[in-house]
């Protein structure tokens, strides 16, 4: 019986970002994605697809709670792309105490996602098997940022605010269909390997430490499957090569 402890929450979270891809093909094929536990247990535990972070930290948020930790929903605003202004918040991510230390933990936040969750602690360096993450303040929030090539990558910022359902719904609904969403014009895959390795997929590049790109449809309909274990056959959330084909071709 796993308890709720530092040690069965970091094991979960590796083995979650490494089992369970983030993906956001639904969004490209038009469909309405659901947040209710119900629908994502569906999707990504039986039909085996992935999904964003309202559906992987959905996901992650009913185990840990079955398991006994305690934890809440919070909202971020995303910093990975410089936006010139402040963004909504239109991420999700989780606050889990033990023993009244606090957690962050997130599996939804593609190429950089966490892989363990991080102490909710300011201006210390947290090293990770995927590498070397840091919180600072900033004004009333929290800064995470992700050290690469010699300087410090700001992913986004959040408040200790709880967030809501219906706060999720909203955020969801934009990012899915507002025109300009990045979501709505790009493939993102990525799925986090034991050993370390990270593999990614951004439209037609992919990435296992090796970059490359792929032309066909059909060759990248059979990776997703072979590399990220995606299932396709599932009679609510498959895709047909053609309905794949429709989307990532332009």
């Amino acid at each position: 019986m796993a308890k709720p402890n530092l040690d069965t929450l970091q094991r979960i979270h590796l083995l979650h970002t490494c089992a369970i891809p983030f993906e956001n093909i639904d969004v490209l094929l038009r469909r309405e994605i659901h947040l209710d536990i119900e629908s994502v247990f569906e999707k990504l535990v039986v039909a085996g697809r992935g999904g964003y972070c309202y559906e992987q930290n959905a996901l992650l948020h009913a185990a840990l709670e079955q398991i006994g930790f305690v934890v809440e929903d919070l909202g971020a605003r995303v910093l990975i792309a410089q936006p010139a202004e402040m963004p909504p918040r239109t991420h999700r991510l989780l606050l889990i105490t033990i023993n009244q230390q606090r957690y962050i933990a997130d599996v939804g936040f593609g190429g950089k996602t966490l892989t363990s969750a991080l102490r909710l602690e300011a201006d210390v360096v947290q090293t990770t098997d995927f590498g070397d993450y840091r919180l600072t303040l900033v004004d009333d929030d929290y800064l995470l940022s992700f050290h690469q090539q010699d300087s410090w990558q700001p992913l986004y910022r959040f408040d200790l605010q709880p967030q809501y359902p219906s706060d999720f719904e909203v955020a969801n609904h934009y990012v899915s269909t507002w025109p300009k969403s990045h979501f709505c014009h790009h493939l993102m895959m990525c799925l986090k390997k034991p050993d370390g390795a990270t593999l990614t997929q951004n439209d037609r590049q992919f990435n296992d430490g090796q970059p490359r790109t792929i032309d066909e449809a059909d060759e990248l309909y059979q990776l997703l499957q072979d590399k990220f274990g995606l299932q396709v056959s599932h009679p609510r959330h498959g895709f047909s090569l053609a309905e794949f084909a429709a989307i990532c071709l332009p």
